[in-house]
C-alpha cells in the first residue's frame, strides 16, 4: 500500500504514543501541519521557532521519548538551531524537521530557500545534531528516518534533523513502520573492578555529581554508593538534582553557586575524586585550585571527548553508559544502602555572607519560600543567569531528578520552553520555572503558547532590572559594566497580564508563598514576578573574566 510521506510521518508519530508537536507553520511544511489534526495530535503553536524547539525538548525529557519540533524551510529552520544545540547538551531525542520549498526547483531563486543554493539547513544543523539529511526522493524515507532514529537512541542520545521538501512531502511511497529503537544494549566497561579497587582503597574520597547523572537516571545508584562507603558528595550546578540536599552525606553544590562546605572539604585533601557525568567544564569548577587537586579521579562518563583533560590528576575513566556502569558496580561490590542516622552528617558551620544590609528582598530569601510551599515532587527548570545560580544554592532538593539546569550551553530562555514541552508529559506534577527578566526578554512570548493552550505552568521570574550575572561579573572583573542594565526595566507582570496569564507582583516573602499556593491550584499558567535587590552579589564570582 502507498501513502503520501506526510501520512507515514505522522502515523510514526501516533504509533510512537506521542500527544503533542511542537511548531510555526509555513507553506513548505503546511501538510504535515493539517496530517496532525487527521490522527489527534495536538499542534501545540509557538511564538517563536527556538521557543517551539524548546518545548518539544522539554516534552521528550519528561515524557522519555521522542519529541517533534517542525520549522518551515530558510529561517524557520535556522530559529530552530539553538534548540538544537541547547537539547544536544542534555542528550534528548528530538527530531527537528525542516521544510525546503521544493526539491524539483533547486537552483533556482527561492524564497526561503533551504538547499546548498540557500541557507543550508542541513549544514546548519550538523555541528548541533547527531545526523542532519535532506530527503530528497520519497523512496528514501525509510533509510533516512533509520538513521536519524538509530543516532537519536545509540549510546549518546541527541537530537536529529530532516529536512524535507514540500514535493517530497506530497510524494506517494511504499508505508512502513519504525519503531522506536529500544534494543540497544547499554555500554558496560570492562574497568567495573577496577573502580571497586579504587573505592575501598580511598581514605577520604569525594562523589562529584554533573549533569550527566541527572539525565541518566542514577539516583538510587548514586545514594547507595554513597552510603555504602561513606562518601560526602558534592553537584555541580546541572547535577544539583541528583541528590537529596538534606542528606548527611551532601556537602552542598561546587562551582557557581556553590557552599562553604564543599570548598572547604576540596582545600583539607581528597585523596579519590568520583567524577559522574560531568564534563568539569569553567562553570562546574569555578574556583577551583591547586590546592584542591585529588590524587587519583575515577570518572564515569559516557563520552571520552573531555574526559581526563580538566582535573590533571591520574584518571580512571569508567566509560559507557552511566546508570549501567553504576548498577554493575553495586552488584559486583555488593554494596548496600544504610540508615542516614548511621552516616557523618555533613558540619553545620554557617557559611560566611559578604552581603551588606538590605531592606529589599534576597534570591535567597526568595527561593527558600518557594520551597516552603512548593510540594516535594514539584519539577524545576532553572533558565541561564545569576537567578539559577542563587537555586543552585539555596533551593533544597527533598526528591531527586526534581531539577533540571545546564552549565555548559545555557540558551537564555530554554527553561520557559523546557518547561512547558515537561508540563504537558507531567500534568500531575507542578512544574516550575525559574527564570529571569533578561530570559523573559528573549522567550517570555512563550508564556503566551502556554496560556492558549491551558498549560498551567508557574513562571517564577526574579526582576532586578539588568542581565545580573553579566553586569555583576564584568563589574567584579573590570570595575566597571557595559550594556548590561535596563534604563527602563521590564513590568513583567504587566508583561504576563497582556498575553492571558494569571500575574503577582512580590516584593517580600509572605508574597511569594502566597502567590504560589494560588498558582498550585490554578488551571493556567502564572507568572510570578519577584523584585529583588539589583546589589545583592549571585554566587558566581569565582568565575573570572581576563583581559588579558
Amino acid at each position: 500500500m502507498k501513502q503520501r510521506v506526510y501520512t507515514i510521518l505522522v502515523e510514526h508519530f501516533k504509533k510512537w504514543g506521542i500527544t503533542h508537536v511542537f511548531g510555526i507553520p509555513g507553506k513548505s511544511i503546511s501538510p504535515l501541519m493539517l496530517e496532525l489534526e487527521n490522527y489527534d495530535i495536538q499542534y501545540v503553536l509557538g511564538r517563536h521557532e527556538a521557543g517551539c524547539g524548546f518545548e518539544a525538548s522539554g516534552y521528550a525529557l519528561a515524557a522519555k521519548t521522542m519529541g517533534i519540533a517542525i520549522g518551515t524551510s530558510g529561517p524557520g529552520g535556522t530559529n530552530l538551531i539553538t534548540a538544537a544545540a541547547q537539547a544536544k547538551e542534555f542528550q534528548l531525542p528530538v527530531l527537528f524537521i525542516t521544510g525546503q520549498p521544493s526539491m524539483q526547483e533547486t537552483g533556482r531563486a527561492l524564497s526561503q530557500d533551504s538547499s546548498q543554493f540557500g541557507a543550508d539547513l542541513v549544514k546548519m544543523f550538523e555541528p548541533v545534531t547527531l545526523f542532519s539529511a535532506r530527503i530528497e526522493r520519497g523512496d528514501t524515507l525509510y533509510l533516512y528516518l533509520k538513521h536519524a532514529l538509530e543516532k537519536a537512541y545509540t549510546g549518546e542520545k541527541g537530537p536529529v534533523h530532516l529536512c524535507i521538501p514540500f514535493d517530497v512531502l506530497m510524494e506517494e511511497v511504499e508505508t512502513f513502520y519504525l519503531p522506536l529503537p529500544d534494543h540497544i544494549s547499554p555500554v558496560v566497561s570492562p574497568d567495573i573492578d577496577k573502580a571497586i579497587s579504587l573505592l575501598d582503597e580511598a581514605k577520604k574520597p569525594v562523589l562529584f555529581v554533573g549533569k550527566g547523572a541527572v539525565m541518566s537516571d542514577t539516583y538510587d545508584q548514586l545514594q547507595t554508593i554513597a552510603e555504602h562507603w561513606g562518601i560526602p558528595v558534592m553537584t555541580t550546578p546541572g547535577g544539583k538534582g541528583a541528590f537529596p540536599t538534606n542528606h548527611p552525606l551532601y556537602l552542598g553544590g561546587y562551582g557557581l553557586g556553590g557552599s562553604k562546605y564543599a570548598t572547604d572539604y576540596l582545600k583539607s585533601g581528597v585523596d579519590l575524586m568520583i567524577v559522574v557525568g560531568s564534563k568539569l567544564c569553567d562553570m562546574s569548577l569555578s574556583g577551583f585550585t591547586a590546592d584542591m587537586e585529588p590524587d587519583k579521579v575515577l570518572q564515569f562518563e559516557y563520552d571520552l571527548t573531555f574526559a581526563g583533560k580538566t582535573i590533571q590528576a591520574p584518571t580512571q575513566l569508567i566509560l559507557g553508559d552511566i546508570r549501567s556502569n553504576l548498577t554493575q558496580l553495586i552488584l559486583r561490590s555488593g554494596a548496600t544502602s544504610k540508615e542516614h542516622e548511621m552516616l557523618t552528617p555533613r558540619a553545620q558551620a554557617a557559611a560566611a555572607s559578604s552581603q551588606m544590609e538590605s531592606t529589599m528582598l534576597s534570591a535567597g530569601a526568595a527561593f527558600r519560600s518557594l520551597r516552603a510551599v512548593l510540594p516535594k515532587e514539584a519539577v524545576l527548570f532553572g533558565d541561564a543567569g545569576s537567578h539559577s545560580f542563587h537555586a543552585v544554592q539555596h533551593f533544597e532538593i527533598i526528591e531527586p531528578g526534581t531539577f533540571f539546569f545546564d552549565e555548559v550551553f545555557i540558551a537564555m530562555g530554554a527553561a520557559i520552553g523546557y518547561s512547558i514541552g515537561a508540563k504537558l508529559a507531567m500534568q500531575d506534577r507542578p512544574v516550575v520555572c525559574v527564570t529571569g527578566d533578561g530570559c523573559i526578554m528573549m522567550h517570555g512570548t512563550e508564556i503566551s503558547t502556554a496560556v492558549n493552550h491551558g498549560i498551567p505552568v508557574i513562571f517564577f521570574v526574579l526582576n532586578n532590572g539588568r542581565l545580573d550575572m553579566v553586569e555583576k561579573g564584568m563589574s567584579y572583573n573590570t570595575g566597571r559594566s557595559v550594556g548590561a542594565v535596563y534604563e527602563r526595566p521590564l513590568d513583567i507582570s504587566l508583561f504576563a497580564q497582556s498575553m492571558g496569564a494569571t500575574a503577582f507582583r512580590c516584593e517580600n516573602e509572605t508574597d511569594i508563598k502566597q502567590a504560589v499556593q494560588t498558582a498550585l491550584q490554578s488551571n493556567t499558567a502564572t507568572v510570578i514576578e519577584v523584585m529583588v535587590d539589583p546589589q545583592e552579589i549571585p554566587p558566581i564570582l569565582t568565575r573570572l573574566l581576563s583581559l588579558d
